[in-house]
Formats: C-alpha cells, structure tokens, sequence
C-alpha cells in the first residue's frame, strides 16, 4: 500500500523537481500540493510539465492541510518550514529542502540568516563521511531531515573524502562554482532574466557571506577536519540547472597521487550515487541533469601542493529532490535508489 505524501512549495522549481521524481516512486501517492499565493490554481497550470499530476489542485499551505499524511516534503523559502513543521504529528515524516533545520548552531543561524531558530534536524547526505561511518546511519527511522543546500553537497561531496583520509587540510579550501539560477528558485529577480544571465557569468554572495558557508563548515568537522575555514564564490551562469565545483584543498606533505585517488576511491566504492571518475577525466554538468548523480574528477597540482577536485550535480536533483527522497527512502526502510535514476538526459 503506497504511503500517501503531501508537497508543501509544489509550485517552485523545487516543489517541481520533487513531484516529478514522486510521480514514478512505486511506494509514494502524492495526494495534496500545496502553495502561498498560487493557491487555488491546478497545478498544470504552474507546471506544465508534471501531466501525470494534473488532477491535483495547489491548496493553502498551512498545517492543517499538511497534516494526516505519512510523508511531508517541504520545499519552501528559509523561515517558513519552520512555522508550520511545530504542528505535524510526531509520526510523520518530514523533510525540509529549505534552510531552517539544517544548522546545529544557533549562532551561525542568527550570523547568516536571522530571525527565529528552529533547531537542528537529522541531516539528509546520506554519503556524508562522518566518525563512525556515514550519515545513512543516522537517517533509518528518522522522521525530521533536513536536506543539504545545493552548493554545500557539491563541496562537501568533492572534499569531505579527503579530509577525512587525513591527505589534505582543512584551514585553506578554496571552491568556485559555476551554479544555474534555478539554484535561486522561481523568483522573478532581475539579474535572474534571460536577458542578464545569457552570454554573461556572474559572481555573488563574493567574501564569505553566502549562506551555506557554516553549513559547509560543519559537514567538514563531522567528516573529521579541525579548523575548517573555506572561501567559496558562486558564479552565475546561463544554464537553466547544474552546478560545476572547483575545489582545492592543501595536500599533507608527502601524499602522492595514488594515496589521494585512493581516499576518494575509497569513500565512495560503495556509494551508488557518487562516482569517481578515471584519472584525467573530469565531469560535466550536461552528464548529470535529470540523474541523483554527482560524478567527481581528480588531479594533483604538484607545484601548488594542492589536490583539485571537479565535482558536479544537477541542483535540483541530487542538490535537492533527489537528496530529499533518497533520504525519505533510508528512513522509511526502502531499498535507498528507489525512484531514483543514475542517468541523465543528453544532449
């Protein structure tokens, strides 16, 4: 019998992602969507695409209309889960795609966003290394997960191997990304027009203000690193989802190239959503879209002493929904790829 699921958020790029992925899970009924002012619409009419769904009208998104379902996904701006997840029974599971769980200091909460904390949740990175194994661990049974932002799981994907092999250091990693501006939601913004973004890159949140930046930080301490300091930039580019890491981190002192292939081969031998791939190939963003993939490309600056790793993700896929139903899936005791595509979409 299907568990019945409701998406809080359903008509945003996110809320999408997430309906198109639940509409072939064989053990989820996505039975109510919910949005803010585009409530009262069919959902068709926000996304087009989603035709198997068009029977479903957007209802107000509140806690009574959230409550009774077994699952809960919510894919909504940063401050409002936090409103109405107080008010959903302790037997349902929820996951947050939004910002207002993932935190476990409240500190960096008030630094980097502000307004009411609303405490830390069970993080949703399966594949992240941490003391004792991995971040699955933590996720079976859990019934409140707090999915990663995008960037941080294309960073913390690309160095967590290392610091937790010991090859690198964490006080100096560097990470540029070249992100989609469906990362930003469906907002209309100005420098989000087509008109801005084509043939054009642009930096923002540049000097360590972004967001994600604690949350990268303590990915990097649970995967066992001291004293993590990063500087990460994002950078605008014209393609409508994916995000391309450039990472480099300072290698110990006498680490070879074998040494910090194996680390990363190591980590991820097992995993069936990350994938390292052979020496001197280096992933695309094209190879990951529509897929919960992250495909990952190693090399060794000798003369800098430092590793470069490329990453890549689809950042509504594995950066978001992907992440989101992978994660419901351990909780839930369902095998972990289940509706879940390794492949993407080409050309």
């Amino acid at each position: 019998m299907s568990l019945s699921v409701a998406v809080a958020g359903a008509s945003g790029y996110a809320g999408g992602e997430l309906l198109r992925l639940l509409s072939s899970h064989p053990e989820f009924e996505v039975t109510t969507v919910t949005a803010f002012q585009n409530a009262g619409q069919p959902l068709v009419t926000l996304q087009p695409h989603l035709r198997s769904l068009a029977h479903l009208q957007l209802q107000p998104t509140d806690a009574a209309t959230l409550a009774g379902h077994d699952v809960v996904f919510l894919a909504l701006p940063h401050g409002k889960s936090g409103e109405v997840t107080a008010a959903l029974s302790a037997g349902t599971v929820v996951i947050d795609c939004g910002a207002d769980h993932r935190l476990e200091s409240e500190a960096d909460w008030a630094e980097f966003y502000g307004g009411e904390y609303f405490g830390a949740w069970t993080y949703g990175l399966p594949e992240l290394l941490t003391q004792t194994g991995t971040q699955r661990d933590a996720l079976r049974g859990a019934t409140r997960i707090a999915v990663p932002g995008c960037n941080v799981t294309a960073i913390t994907l690309a160095l967590a191997p290392g610091i937790h092999s010991g090859v690198i250091f964490g006080d100096d990693l560097v990470s540029v990304l070249a992100v989609g501006p469906s990362g930003a939601g469906r907002v209309p913004k100005t420098e989000l027009l087509g008109s801005e973004l084509m043939g054009s890159a642009n930096a923002y949140q540049v000097g360590g203000v972004h967001r994600h930046n604690p949350e990268i930080r303590q990915n990097l301490q649970m995967a066992g690193g001291v004293d993590v300091s990063i500087s990460f930039t994002p950078v605008l580019v014209p393609m409508s989802r994916g995000i391309l890491a450039t990472s480099t981190a300072k290698l110990v002192p006498g680490t070879t190239e074998s040494q910090v292939r194996e680390a990363w081969e190591t980590a991820y031998a097992a995993e069936p959503f990350v994938h390292v791939l052979p020496a001197g190939q280096f992933p695309r963003t094209a190879d990951t879209l529509g897929a919960n993939t992250a495909l990952i490309g190693l090399a060794v600056d000798e003369a800098a002493g430092r590793v470069v790793v490329i990453s890549a993700i689809d950042n509504l896929v594995k950066g978001t929904a992907g992440a989101a139903i992978q994660s419901a899936n351990i909780a839930l005791g369902f095998a972990e790829t289940t509706g879940l595509s390794v492949d993407g979409v080409a050309p």
